[in-house]
């Protein structure tokens, strides 16, 4: 058996921002992917996961007491002793959304009264789908907004305008010809953990200056890439973006790795890319824009860059 598939996601503006309401943008990334599975073969990760949705399960069963959603958990189960384990190419801890396609494949499958992806998919049903996802990811992070399974559930660009107000968002379409410019991922090498960024950030929040940094600067430079990307005005998106780097390198530093403060430096002031963080920070991934690929993968020539999306 192997179930239906579901993608990585890049929220492509609005880390930690979407906390305090900046707007957001997040898109699937097909690059990698993750099915739920029953096989007879057994390997380490097989039995890894298979345990971990055993966990899981026990703490679903936990959450429906809440009344915002149910599962068929004698199903879930039943699947779970004859060997279902979670089998993805998402790498964990690199802030695409590995957490997120699980919840979403757990959900598509097991969830009674779903909400599908075929119905109208009012404002109300897709809050109602990002609570009830927040609620089962924080099983793995603590806490979670929701966001990631539900692009990975909805596989749609989504547009988060704030918590409450939430649509799915149509993207400039990639330009074909003189494809020079480009979102792009480093990868860092190193697995982050979402859990201590957030506690990093959430002890941040408690000082005066670092809250007025964020609505004076962060979120004001979150909001305007989002409407220039949706706009598709380049010229004032590379300007938005450049600040926004700046920003994070000034004020998110244990969320930059140590050996990429320099690199990070290098593109704000060589203007051949810009870096922001993928996701929570730490390590896994990390993401570059450019308005010219050839001479940012020159400047990163040591580095593995993955193109996500083209200007």
């Amino acid at each position: 058996m192997k179930g239906p598939l579901f993608y990585s996601k890049i929220l492509l503006f609005g880390e930690y921002g979407i906390i305090k309401d900046s707007k957001g943008l997040s898109i699937p990334y097909n690059f990698f992917k993750g099915a739920l599975k029953v096989s007879d073969k057994s390997d380490q990760d097989s039995i890894k996961s298979n345990n971990n949705l055993s966990n899981f399960a026990k703490y679903l069963e936990q959450i429906q007491s809440k009344g915002v959603v149910r599962f068929d958990l004698q199903k879930l189960n039943a699947d779970i002793d004859s060997g279902m384990y979670f089998d993805s190419s998402i790498p964990q801890g690199y802030g695409v959304g590995s957490s997120g396609a699980l919840v979403a494949a757990i959900y598509d499958k097991y969830a009674e009264d779903k909400i599908t992806v075929l119905e109208n998919l009012t404002r109300d049903k897709l809050l109602k789908l990002k609570e009830i996802f927040g609620l089962m990811e924080s099983f793995f992070h603590g806490s979670s907004s929701g966001l990631d399974p539900l692009n990975s559930y909805l596989s749609l660009p989504i547009l988060i305008h704030s918590k409450d107000n939430i649509e799915p968002a149509g993207i400039p379409s990639q330009s074909t010809e003189n494809k020079k410019g480009a979102v792009f991922l480093l990868d860092s090498g190193i697995v982050g953990e979402t859990a201590p960024m957030v506690s990093i950030f959430m002890e941040n929040m408690k000082q005066e200056g670092f809250r007025n940094m964020l609505k004076d600067q962060f979120v004001k430079y979150t909001d305007a890439c989002v409407d220039d990307f949706l706009k598709g005005d380049v010229k004032s998106l590379f300007s938005n973006i450049k600040e926004l780097s700046h920003v994070v390198f000034d004020n998110f530093k244990p969320m930059i790795p140590k050996q990429f403060h320099g690199l990070w430096k290098n593109g704000i002031e060589t203007n051949d890319y810009y870096l922001k963080l993928c996701g929570s920070g730490g390590g896994g991934y990390i993401l570059g824009f450019t308005q010219d690929f050839d001479k940012a993968q020159a400047s990163l020539k040591d580095y593995k860059l993955e193109v996500v999306y083209n200007f």
